[in-house]
């Protein structure tokens, strides 16, 4: 009993050494993802991710597993089209690598998000009733059933949608 007792004991400590010998994944470095994000992004998402145009999305304060993921859905993968088709984004993230794309990621999420408000209140009656219970003719499901209540999202998998602009949401 003792003999396999430090059988498993050999082995589990053997198994463990080589994962213990891997380099730990690259941190994502804020300036690096401010860099980028003056180069390339500013123009449409603005410096600190708070766009101005209506149609572009506000990535401040977004999830940074969220923003990471989308930006590798923009690059083609083994000779294979992007999971999303965006000419103008393939074109923005193609020279991006892994590490660059987490920086980016990472400096957007750190942002804070400055919320636009809409002006029109029948739209605004009519997003909130499509945010609590969906538009059923149109086949549309609520809103809140994936971003939650307050619409704040669910990391990785709902962006936080509250604060973005109705024209962007619309869309």
């Amino acid at each position: 009993m003792l003999r396999l007792l430090a059988l498993g004991a050999g082995l589990a400590c053997g198994c463990a050494g080589p994962a213990l010998a891997q380099p730990p994944p690259a941190k994502p470095e804020l300036a690096r993802g401010q860099s980028i994000a003056a180069q390339a992004c500013a123009a449409c998402h603005g410096a600190d991710g708070n766009s101005t145009a209506p149609a572009n999305p506000k990535i401040a304060g977004q999830f940074p597993e969220y923003l990471n993921k989308q930006l590798g859905d923009f690059k083609p993968k083994d000779g294979k089209k992007p999971a999303r088709e965006s000419p103008l984004m393939t074109g923005m993230v193609a020279n991006l690598s892994e590490a660059d794309m987490k920086s980016l990621a990472a400096y957007y999420g750190a942002q804070q998000l400055k919320p636009s408000a809409a002006a029109d209140k029948d739209l605004v009656a009519l997003g909130q009733k499509i945010w609590r219970g969906g538009n059923p003719p149109k086949g549309i499901p609520a809103c809140s059933g994936c971003h939650g209540p307050a619409g704040s999202g669910i990391p990785a998998q709902y962006p936080r949608l509250a604060g973005q602009y109705a024209e962007y949401l619309g869309a």
